[in-house]
């Protein structure tokens, strides 16, 4: 049994990448595999293992953890050139979960750990950005409100904050922190890195969480590892940005590059589903050289993982860092065509025979993946096809009103600006998703295409009233059957008649499967 309690993603793992992924959850194994395996630019930092979590829960910690945790911590100031809470040159980092199965977005994440009150101006002069410094202390203290102590409160439901009301909105987020914590400890890094930890850990744990693993059939003694690594910043300017990718079209299965950008943000305004977005292109348009370094790397994961992969990423003034990496989630449809292709390139070890088998979970969750509309009806609306497949249903507006729905024996589409972690009892329970923000890589987008639930994101043209959505022309209320197209993107009112379309790439891996030797 391995006795250390914290890695270094330089650790020297053995074992394949799910061995190593046992001991420091998905996201500690992609780190480990792009720093020691592939040598890709990737910010330095250590996770603590799946085991260690375990045993923390909400006890104190350790001696023996405390004492490892001081070597972490040092070592990556020596790494950075930077130290945790330093009121000159200060450290920041990221705090994520990680479990040995990918739950995305089901857990907490909390970033800019270490801009406190005495490390704020520091980060003021050393980027000589004022916006930014103030920025990033307000998403680390809204975060740290809502993970860490659990605060409901009016000020952290703003959508946008302008910059002229940022400090008086950051003084008040300091009242509400004090108030439960003290101000001496909202100017202790290393206390607030010991919380935010803690809450990271608890996460695992919660309803969300819980809710994920029972439509997913995972393990309640799942767990999480938690990763600690330096941040850096897609959010200091025009130079910088984040973006999600995936190396093949999750949709169709395609060989080709497509995700989110967004210029000039941090990497959760990507997955939050409540930005405005670009196509991975307008990257390609912008920072040319680093879009080629980024292709250069897809291929590297994709031969690492044998399979299609979906990659987290940063640029930094210029600088591209590749944040995390892990196997894509895909519709049942392209699952197949991506098995198929794998097993007929020289590049993967599928074997021909074998290679239905690796779509078998993707094939038994699929409700339409294979299904097209026909009529003569015209969408009300378009958005961003997000994952395949025809859904019809009752519009309802809440998770709770799909849930009483879906107790009554109906099928709904689920109707919302943006889904969050909240939503997903309701999205376990409905046949389509329908969102009017967010892009290919939000909450929304990533879950439907893991639970092979028909979405469209990013839908043109809603207006949310009391009781309502108004696009155009139309209004749908809650009860009324709408349809919406998963391959298109087109949402039209009323059911709609398919039919079911034929899949060449699951009858050559059947065909495959039934070939004697």
């Amino acid at each position: 049994m391995n006795r250390e309690m914290i890695f270094h993603f330089d650790h020297p793992h053995f074992g394949t990448i799910a061995e190593v992924s046992d001991v420091v959850g998905g996201k500690g194994a992609s780190l480990w595999a792009m720093t020691s395996r592939l040598g890709l630019p990737t910010p330095p930092g250590f996770t603590i293992g799946v085991n260690t979590c375990a045993m923390l829960g909400e006890s104190e910690f350790t001696e023996k953890f405390t004492a490892e945790m001081n070597s972490a911590i040092a070592r990556l100031e020596e790494e950075t050139g930077k130290q945790l809470g330093d009121p000159e040159n200060p450290l920041l980092l990221a705090v994520r979960s990680g479990a040995s199965v990918s739950m995305p977005g089901m857990m907490e994440t909390i970033l800019n750990v270490g801009v406190t009150p005495l490390t704020l101006p520091a980060l003021q002069n050393v980027t000589g950005n004022h916006f930014f410094a103030l920025d990033s202390y307000r998403r680390f203290l809204e975060s740290f409100c809502k993970s860490t102590l659990d605060i409901d409160h009016p000020m952290l439901d703003a959508q946008t904050i302008e910059q002229a009301g940022l400090p008086d909105h950051i003084a008040d987020l300091e009242t509400v922190i004090s108030e439960r914590i003290g101000g001496e400890r909202l100017c202790d890094a290393r206390y607030l890195l010991n919380e935010c930890i803690h809450a990271v850990i608890r996460s695992s744990n919660s309803a969300t969480a819980q809710a994920y693993r029972k439509k997913t059939g995972l393990p309640e003694s799942l767990g999480t590892a938690v990763t600690v690594q330096a941040m850096v910043f897609g959010n200091t300017g025009a130079r910088s940005g984040t973006g999600v990718v995936f190396s093949r079209d999750p949709n169709s299965g395609e060989k080709k590059i497509c995700g989110d950008w967004i210029s000039n943000a941090q990497g959760d305004d990507v997955v939050a589903g409540n930005s405005a977005t670009s196509d991975i292109s307008v990257f390609g348009a912008t920072h040319p050289s680093a879009y080629e370094e980024l292709k250069l790397h897809l291929e590297h994961l994709e031969i690492f993982y044998q399979d299609m992969v979906d990659v987290e990423f940063t640029v930094d003034q210029g600088k591209l860092w590749i944040l995390q990496a892990r196997v894509g989630k895909r519709t049942a449809r392209a699952a197949s065509r991506i098995a198929v292709e794998l097993a007929n390139s020289e590049r993967f070890e599928l074997n021909k025979k074998d290679a239905l088998a690796t779509i078998i979970q993707s094939l038994s969750t699929e409700k339409s993946s294979t299904i097209s509309l026909t009529g003569e009806k015209k969408p009300i609306t378009n958005g961003i096809g997000a994952s395949a497949g025809i859904a019809s249903g009752l519009a309802v507006f809440t998770s709770e009103e799909a849930i009483e729905a879906a107790e009554d024996g109906k099928e709904v589409v689920l109707i919302r600006q943006e889904t969050s972690p909240a939503d997903v009892h309701g999205m376990a329970v409905a046949t389509g998703i329908l969102t009017s923000l967010g892009g290919l890589m939000s909450h929304a987008a990533v879950v439907a295409r893991d639970w092979n639930l028909p979405a469209v994101v990013g839908a043109t043209g809603m207006q949310f009233t009391a009781d309502a959505v108004v696009i155009g022309t139309a209004k749908i209320q809650t009860g009324d059957i709408i349809s919406i197209d998963g391959n298109t993107g087109e949402v039209f009112m009323g059911a709609m008649l398919s039919t079911a379309d034929d899949d060449p790439y699951l009858e050559q891996l059947k065909a495959w499967a039934e070939k004697k030797n």
